[in-house]
């Protein structure tokens, strides 16, 4: 039996049209098969019945869709800590007032936040401060000192001219008494007019500056804090006392380049958590005292699933984590996962998505856009 040429072409049709619709291993979670749900095969960038989207192959190219298959393995087990970036207190420092007073400029002026300053620079000057019956007492005494260093010099005077009548112990009584009286003099006229530098207590950057010039200060005041732009702290809460030592490596959510290396984990709680504490290094460290991050913990604890970047997840209308696979040629379907950041670039799939699925890394907001 002959079989015509125009058979043949059906059947030919037939065939690319099915591979078209369909490509065989696109499956759920629990096996079943997802290539043949869709209804009918829409021509253009649209949502399908079953909740899939059709994407031609020319918009594909356009949004820049890349897939990648999907390999199970092993992976450390991540945990996200809550944490605040501090002082390194090695590397920085924290300047404040010895004692009441109002500030004066420096050599140079005052410093301002972002200002590069060395250790040792004066970076203000503090002139004392009291009330005014203790200046005034303070002027008394001040004028008393004088007056009894005039007569103890004319004293010490008169013995000196006496030497050899006199016994030398008065003598020497006589002069230690002076100097005594002079340096009683000095510190009481320092407390009235003087003025104390306020020096850097190390090498660093500027990080606040909350002093101007005439400002009246009280005594531990914070005038300026000084941070190493290279090296900063990071302090992290776990509800979890032991944490610490399961820890094997660390990165922060959205700076990746920031090198973490950990220092111990506290042993008091501070508002029911235990503070632990990280090193951060790194060329361009954009980090500010106080600035909320999130660190991801790697534990010494494995955990199996599928390692995706971060780009492939993606929310549904109904808020749930989603990734995209892709279903023949044209056609993408949506399944619910759950998901945990490995590092800042990577995640881990743990539930949801079968191995040896090809899913959408690259353009998956755009094609979760589409309805």
């Amino acid at each position: 039996m002959k079989i015509t040429q125009q058979v043949v072409a059906g059947l030919i049709g037939a065939m690319f049209m099915t591979s078209l619709l369909a490509s065989p291993g696109a499956h759920g979670p629990n096996g079943e098969h997802l290539d043949g749900q869709a209804t009918a095969s829409a021509g253009a960038l649209a949502r399908l019945p079953d909740g899939s989207v059709n994407v031609p192959k020319s918009a594909q190219r356009r949004m820049g869709v890349r897939t990648l298959m999907a390999l199970e393995g092993e992976y450390a087990r991540t945990v996200a800590l809550n944490g605040k970036v501090s002082i390194d207190p090695n590397a920085g420092g924290r300047v404040q007032a010895p004692y009441a007073g109002q500030i004066a400029p420096g050599p140079n002026g005052l410093p301002v936040a972002g200002q590069r300053v060395v250790k040792g620079q004066v970076l203000a000057r503090l002139r004392p401060t009291g009330a005014a019956i203790e200046r005034g007492n303070q002027a008394a005494q001040l004028a008393e000192l004088r007056a009894n260093r005039g007569l103890l010099a004319k004293r010490v005077e008169r013995l000196t001219s006496l030497e050899g009548v006199v016994p030398a112990k008065e003598i020497e009584a006589a002069q230690a008494e002076l100097t005594a009286t002079i340096g009683r003099e000095r510190a009481v006229a320092g407390s009235i007019s003087g003025s104390e530098a306020i020096v850097a207590p190390s090498s660093g950057v500027i990080a606040s500056a909350s002093v101007l010039n005439g400002q009246i200060v009280e005594s531990r005041d914070v005038l300026f804090e000084i941070v190493d732009p290279q090296r900063m702290m990071i302090e992290a809460l776990s509800t979890d006392a032991g944490i610490a030592r399961r820890i094997s490596a660390a990165t922060l959510a959205d700076l990746p380049d920031v090198e973490l290396t950990l220092l111990g984990g506290g042993r008091s709680l501070r508002d029911g958590a235990v503070p632990i504490h990280f090193r951060a290094r790194g060329k361009n460290l954009d980090l500010a005292v106080g600035q909320p991050v999130t660190v991801l913990a790697k534990l010494d604890t494995k955990v199996k699933g599928i390692a995706l970047p971060a780009a492939a997840l993606a929310r549904n209308p109904a808020n749930e984590t989603v990734v995209w696979i892709k279903s023949g040629a044209q056609r993408f379907i949506a399944l619910p996962v759950e998901a945990t950041a490995l590092d800042a670039r990577t995640v881990i799939v743990t539930k949801g998505l079968p191995p040896d699925n090809r899913v959408v890394v690259v353009g998956t907001s755009l094609i979760n856009q589409i309805r």
